[in-house]
């Protein structure tokens, strides 16, 4: 069974490539969004707000589970190349590659052609900070900081999900991701609500991300500090970042392309200082969001390649034990 799901995540893969997301399709993912927001405003009242933002978490997953797991169940039934297609198709709707990259080129063609305003507001589509006054310098730093950080949360991390448990893996995944992005801010009106979102997100990222910042170290060459020293400076500068998990991707990238990322944002107004990751000395400018999607591509070929190896093992290995 596992390596029909690595078959399914490469086609997934090579499918997304090529289709990615197009806006005008329905997609599950905004199904999803749409019911975890409007339970949320039913439930997120009154007392008990952590415990009824643990049995919506609790309720959300099942019924994903009870969707996801009962088509592709259905599926195999009928014959097991309907299984196996509703499997590619299911994880070809939860990645995000190609989606990514063309979010992050369309920041990255204006600023090329000297169009801050146009950056600025294109990166407002893919970051929650205030881009009407950032410079460059800062449209740059925002734009590498989210090709690094979804390369985990919207690539890897629901592949790694994917080779666990297939097309039910992968969409209890973003269900979790979603919900979290939805009602897992730190404000006054999800802190007790989303606590259990913000949790779980937490802990079904914890493995991915750290795989994912090791792979992408083996990536690309660093032109000052060897792969050994690389190595032990990720996880010093991957504990900086806020977050248990994004730190990884962002310190990874920081790493290998000689710069800095973090620093001072602004979030409707309010100024947010993080700190800065990464000891580099490089100006940051538009080279350097190719690069990290460089990096992104490079990273899901080798992530891919290490779990056919895992699934290849596993297959051999079970036997024998």
């Amino acid at each position: 069974m596992i390596l029909a799901h690595l078959a399914a995540m490469t086609l997934a893969l090579a499918a997304d490539r090529i289709i990615g997301d197009p806006p005008s399709w329905p997609h599950p993912v905004r199904w999803i969004g749409s019911f975890i927001l409007f339970i949320e405003r039913k439930w997120n009242k009154g007392k008990y707000r952590k415990t009824k933002g643990v049995i919506h978490l609790a309720f959300a997953l099942l019924l994903v589970l009870f969707f996801t797991g009962g088509l592709t169940w259905t599926a195999y039934r009928i014959h097991w190349a309907a299984g196996f297609f509703s499997e590619v198709v299911l994880i070809t709707s939860a990645l995000a590659a190609k989606s990514l990259k063309e979010a992050a080129l369309e920041v990255a063609e204006p600023l090329e052609q000297g169009n801050l305003q146009e950056a600025r507001k294109k990166l407002s589509w893919i970051v929650g900070r205030d881009t009407d006054e950032l410079k460059e310098r800062e449209i740059v730093r925002g734009t590498v900081e989210t090709v690094a950080e979804n390369t985990s949360d919207g690539i890897t991390a629901p592949l790694f999900w994917a080779f666990l448990g297939g097309a039910p893996g992968i969409w209890l995944y973003k269900a979790i991701n979603t919900g979290d992005s939805i009602v897992g801010y730190r404000i006054e009106r999800f802190h007790d609500y989303g606590w259990a979102w913000a949790k779980m997100d937490d802990a079904v990222n914890w493995v991915p991300a750290r795989i994912t910042g090791w792979v992408m170290l083996l990536t690309m060459k660093n032109s000052v500090y060897s792969l050994k020293a690389l190595f032990k400076r990720l996880p010093k500068e991957a504990k900086k970042h806020p977050s248990p998990n994004s730190g990884w991707g962002e310190a990874a990238v920081a790493l290998l392309l000689n710069i800095k990322l973090g620093g001072m944002n602004s979030y409707q107004g309010i100024p947010s200082n993080r700190p800065l990751i990464g000891f580099g000395t490089d100006k940051l400018t538009v080279y350097h969001i190719h690069q990290s999607l460089l990096i992104m591509n490079r990273t899901i070929i080798l992530f891919l390649l290490i779990c056919w190896l895992g699934g290849i093992v596993y297959v051999i290995a079970v036997p024998w034990g």
